[in-house]
């Protein structure tokens, strides 16, 4: 029997998922993506059909078979640098942290990964997943700032914890004020785990002038592979605002699955392209990962 991949959601069909059931299981081989449609005034575009968009798996054109544009409940991850340097912004990024949690879905489950030279959950083993303010605010304040980044770590042991989630949406948002200079993890390593996944990244870089390791070329990357989006706020009463509007983004996104057929139902490394038009609406800019890998699992011998 075939594994279903689901790249985010997968969904039985046209239309909105169950009100009371945000995970599907099915045994056809799907990819499914997390699609974000702006305009040219770089704001959200709802409403659009399916019909207006166009799939290309390895360069060939694929037809859409589950589409969606709710705002679905998702399992989040809040990946919170607590690196030494972090010290005097920490108020500010727990602040953002629970400002992120309380724009998002009610029905989402977060936890919270803190790193430094290692990398910490903020929730109690018993539970891993909570949408209770005042046991994420305890989580994200759990340690004290010291130490160097760890910042391939936190991720990867967050990608991995992900995967425990009971909703098929999964997204990480990441703040940190610099590169990586602890993990034993490399950058191409995390890479193929961020292609493998079911997530999309969103990243917020908080860099010091004479930061030395800073590298947003890095949190840029892992945004971008995955489908998300960075940010690099110029002052530090941006982190706010900016993580409503990541919790604003995620709610505001489309799903859109496909079965592969052609050179898209080979297994590796897949190049994806979405693009989308709508004579109402003058030029639409897609948001969404441009690759993904398919582990050989996944596909019939």
């Amino acid at each position: 029997m075939r594994m279903a991949i689901a790249l985010l959601l997968i969904l039985p069909a046209f239309g909105e998922p169950p009100a009371d059931d945000f995970r599907i299981s099915t045994d056809v081989y799907n990819v499914v993506l997390d699609v974000g449609v702006r305009n040219s005034k770089g704001r959200y575009v709802s409403g659009l059909p399916a019909e207006d968009f166009r799939v290309e798996d390895i360069g060939v054109p694929q037809k859409i078979t589950s589409f969606s544009d709710g705002d679905v409940p998702v399992t989040v991850g809040l990946v919170m640098d607590d690196s030494g340097s972090m010290r005097p912004k920490r108020a500010d990024v727990i602040t953002a942290g629970l400002a992120f949690a309380g724009a998002s879905n009610p029905k989402d489950e977060i936890f919270v990964v803190n790193f430094n030279d290692s990398v910490h959950f903020g929730l109690p083993p018993s539970l891993p997943f909570s949408d209770n303010i005042k046991t994420l605010a305890a989580a994200l304040a759990k340690d004290q700032p010291a130490g160097r980044t760890a910042l391939y770590a936190a991720i990867a042991h967050a990608l991995q914890h992900l995967e425990m989630g009971t909703r098929d949406r999964k997204t990480l948002v990441a703040i940190s004020d610099g590169g990586d200079n602890a993990s034993a993890e490399k950058l191409s390593e995390i890479v193929h785990m961020i292609e493998e996944s079911h997530a999309t990244i969103y990243t917020i870089g908080l860099f010091d002038a004479d930061d030395s390791d800073r590298n947003p070329r890095v949190l840029q990357r892992l945004a971008s592979i995955s489908g998300g989006e960075a940010f690099l706020p110029a002052k530090l009463d941006d982190v706010i605002p900016l993580c409503r509007k990541v919790a604003g983004d995620i709610r505001h996104r489309y799903t859109i699955g496909y079965v592969p057929s052609g050179n898209g139902s080979k297994e590796g490394r897949h190049t994806l392209r979405v693009t989308v038009s709508d004579p109402r609406y003058g030029h639409l800019t897609v948001q969404t990962r441009t690759s993904y890998i398919t582990p050989p699992a996944v596909l019939d011998p």
